[in-house]
């Protein structure tokens, strides 16, 4: 039901066109059923849906007309580029998504409509951008070069950019990322005698955690130049240069034999059609009866195959190249590509959804911090929707946060031996 108010007043007037795209959005809204969307005009406001819902009503503020055909033409992509572009707002944006992802088909309603006509523009840059060599390392840069001041306005000390793991809500950030750290080292039995190779350094923490924590041998690698000055830095001040090896090379020029492999959030980069490549380059790392120990966001295995049809925000804007895989898409990958063999999955998602909002928080908190160092406002909405768009996924667990652990034949691996499972 669509309940209108008695008058209206918008601070910017609709032209005819848009007032005609927003009727033909509202209409398509009017089956949300876990909730309600409250859009304010101005003066007036609209509802559409179910306020009685689970998630109840959800507010908007629509400052520009043109916010209704950016969702006619875009649906969710065109949402969050008008949300940069600032012709809307929301108070609680991660509820926003909630409630999409719960009424999924009244979403998959607006991205079949008027917005079908740009995917296969979109799905051509995304091809454009897939990973082959030189596309990894544009694409990575795109991202992690951005600047590392902005990042470690939003990041904890450890400057860790993957899902934390808290054991309650009252521990800081910084300790539950150092907890997810440890908590992946436990998963291979890792120890000072112990030759491990990461793929993705990030700013460190990894194999500062491994090496000054486990006391192993670490080969680590990354493509990011920014985040290789700041890790090599990290690494000295820790004094720990005799048992960390800096690389700067693509994955796939990796070489030796390691005897655990630990990759962290980075699978996502790789890019579908190099999913196999990837698995089996690990593979190849590992002698036999060594392990390695993934963390991967994963999509539920029902809306894999869509996804590949189709592309998001967060391949347009943020992550350029990125996939998200399935569960089964990985096990599949390494059943024919490898001789790996899937030992343990755990799934931390929510944690995700928490790690997000924090960033989320620290954004807001550090908003003209990052303005003064000359990151423009449009940046910084940018990042403010990816995390509310990723925190409303995990948080409905539409997306999911995979630790798996793979072994080599003649691991002697043993769920007794891994303390954090204990």
């Amino acid at each position: 039901m669509t309940q209108l108010a008695a008058t209206r007043s918008d601070a910017r007037p609709r032209t005819l066109v848009q007032s005609w795209l927003r009727a033909r959005v509202l209409r398509r809204l009017e089956g949300l059923r876990s909730g309600a969307l409250v859009v304010r005009e101005g003066d007036a406001e609209t509802m559409v849906g179910n306020a009685q819902g689970p998630l109840g009503p959800v507010t908007i503020e629509v400052m520009d007309g043109a916010f209704w055909k950016a969702v006619a033409f875009g649906g969710s992509l065109g949402a969050g580029e008008s949300w940069v572009e600032g012709h809307w707002t929301c108070v609680e944006p991660a509820r926003l998504v909630r409630l999409f992802v719960r009424d999924r088909e009244v979403l998959d309603g607006v991205e079949s409509g008027l917005a079908r006509l740009t995917q296969p523009l979109a799905r051509l840059v995304h091809w454009c951008n897939r990973n082959h060599r030189s596309g990894s390392r544009r694409n990575i840069a795109a991202h992690y070069d951005l600047g590392n001041d902005f990042f470690s306005l939003i990041l904890d000390p450890t400057m860790t950019y993957s899902s934390a793991l808290f054991a309650s809500e009252q521990v800081s950030l910084e300790q539950a990322q150092q907890a997810k750290l440890e908590r992946l080292c436990n998963k291979i039995a890792l120890g000072p005698a112990d030759r491990l190779v990461e793929i993705g350094t990030g700013w460190g923490s990894m194999a500062l955690c491994a090496a000054g924590r486990f006391g192993a041998h670490v080969t680590t690698t990354t493509i990011s130049r920014r985040q290789a000055q700041v890790a090599r830095e990290r690494i000295a001040t820790a004094g720990l240069g005799d048992r960390i090896t800096l690389l700067e090379q693509d994955y796939r020029d990796l070489q030796g034999t390691f005897d655990k492999l630990v990759s962290v959030e980075m699978v996502e980069a790789v890019g579908h059609q190099f999913l196999p490549g990837y698995l089996a380059k690990c593979s190849s790392l590992l002698r036999p009866g060594g392990a390695m120990v993934l963390q991967a966001i994963t999509l539920a295995d029902q809306y894999y195959a869509a996804a590949l049809r189709s592309v998001d925000y967060i391949q347009k804007h943020i992550f350029p190249g990125s996939f998200i895989p399935s569960v089964t898409a990985l096990v599949d990958a390494a059943t024919k590509a490898t001789d790996l063999r899937l030992f343990h999955l755990e799934n931390i998602g929510d944690h995700y959804a928490e790690t997000l909002r924090r960033w989320r928080i620290a954004l807001r908190e550090r908003w003209d911090d990052a303005l003064e160092l000359g990151y423009p406002a449009s940046l910084l909405r940018a990042y403010e929707w990816y995390f509310a768009y990723c925190e409303g996924g995990f948080a409905e667990r539409h997306l999911g946060v995979c630790q798996m652990v793979f072994v080599k034949p003649g691991s002697r691996l043993a769920v007794a031996d891994l303390p954090a499972l204990r």
